[in-house]
């Protein structure tokens, strides 16, 4: 059948949604479909079998999206609206799969096409915009309206996490509800940059934490820093982190200086997604000190899949994949972050216990394979998308 994915984001980055947009469209297109992807005129080409990507024209003055919601986002999706009716004015479609906030441009141009929509609900778009933006709250109640008519309407839901699953089940029948969740990044080929051997390159001889990921003020990282500073002084622990922007690699790097632990702090700055792994492998202990959100952070599979430690913090975008077997849940304080560093730092036979039982849980229920089961069956011509 002749699909068409709506992906409202700059298209291809190596983050998490432009990762998962490309596994669904490569799902897609070994399964036989055929694929148009409408996306933002930013990003890298990428090559798919059986992929033909659409961009909208500009505007060309934005040359960079922030993650979340923003002026430049609502700017493009202007665009991405005008281009999908022009779009759909020349082609027709079996399903229109829209990512997010795309979903309200494809039910509004069902004038246009009789295509069923699939809305892949990745985050809750109230939330982001309430939580970024607290002097919205006026707003909670039109937006969650949105929402609600967004699931209502869609023909299916394809939701990310089981929090926003049991959402979608007050609005929905559940048979029109499939849960889709992400998978480990393993699969991302190789870059033909150089491995770091992080132990080598920075001199740490014992036990080191690693968090990989951007440094924007959501992902905890004072939280994660101030815990580390109360870590007493005898215990043999290094911290890594990997990720960030220029801007916030030197803003926190200050924070490290004022803290006095940057003698056992290292900021390594962005690392290609495709070598996630080889990095992942090298830790002891990785870290999540993420203050709030629903969804949960792709990087937790890969976590997961690596087999080595986990400290997270116990919220529930955490505790929806982790538990007690596989990881430290703590509190979102720095005393309760000190305490659960210290614990993994000096205890390997849980170190090695918890990462055997993450493994465990990422192979039975986190595989890639899993995912594109998911992902084959709704577009099957029995499946809940035609039934």
């Amino acid at each position: 059948m002749r699909v068409l994915l709506l992906a409202p984001q700059p298209f291809y980055q190596e983050r998490g949604t432009p990762i998962a947009v490309r596994m669904l469209a490569q799902t897609l297109c070994q399964a036989g479909h055929r694929v148009d992807l409408l996306t933002y005129h930013l990003g890298d080409n990428v090559f798919v079998p059986g992929l033909q990507i659409f961009r909208i024209p500009g505007p060309q003055f934005i040359r960079q999206i922030p993650i979340g919601f923003s002026a430049a986002k609502l700017l493009c999706d202007c665009f991405l609206f005008a281009s999908l009716i022009r779009h759909l004015s020349k082609n027709q479609y079996d399903v229109i799969h829209a990512g997010e906030e795309s979903v309200y441009l494809a039910l509004m141009t069902r004038f246009l096409h009789r295509a069923r929509v699939v809305y892949d609900m990745d985050s809750s778009m109230p939330d982001q915009l309430l939580e970024k933006w607290s002097k919205l709250s006026f707003l909670a109640r039109p937006l969650y309206f949105m929402e609600r008519v967004a699931i209502k309407k869609s023909d299916v839901v394809l939701p990310v996490c089981q929090q926003l699953a049991d959402r979608a089940y007050k609005i929905k029948n559940k048979d029109k509800v499939v849960l889709l969740e992400d998978f480990p990044l393993s699969l991302e080929e190789k870059s033909a940059e150089p491995i770091d051997q992080i132990r080598a390159l920075l001199g740490i001889k014992g036990v080191f934490a690693l968090y990989v990921g951007n440094l924007e003020v959501y992902q905890g990282i004072d939280l994660l820093l101030a815990g580390f500073a109360e870590i007493e002084k005898g215990v043999d622990l290094h911290l890594v982190l990997i990720g960030g922007s220029d801007i916030d690699i030197k803003f926190y790097q200050d924070r490290v200086n004022d803290l006095g632990v940057s003698d056992r702090v290292h900021l390594l700055g962005p690392r290609p997604v495709s070598q996630l792994g080889d990095y992942l492998v090298q830790a002891d202990i990785l870290v999540s000190p993420r203050l709030k959100g629903i969804n949960t952070p792709m990087k937790i599979f890969s976590y997961l899949d690596s087999g080595k430690s986990i400290i997270a913090t116990n919220i529930s975008s955490h505790t929806q994949v982790l538990d007690s077997s596989c990881a430290l849940l703590v509190d979102s304080k720095p005393a309760a972050m000190a305490r659960g560093l210290s614990q993994l730092a000096t205890d390997a036979v849980l170190r090695q216990t918890m990462g055997q039982a993450g493994q465990s849980l990422s192979t039975s229920r986190y595989s890639f394979a899993r995912f594109q089961t998911t992902v084959n069956d709704l577009y099957q011509p029995s499946g809940p998308l035609f039934d």
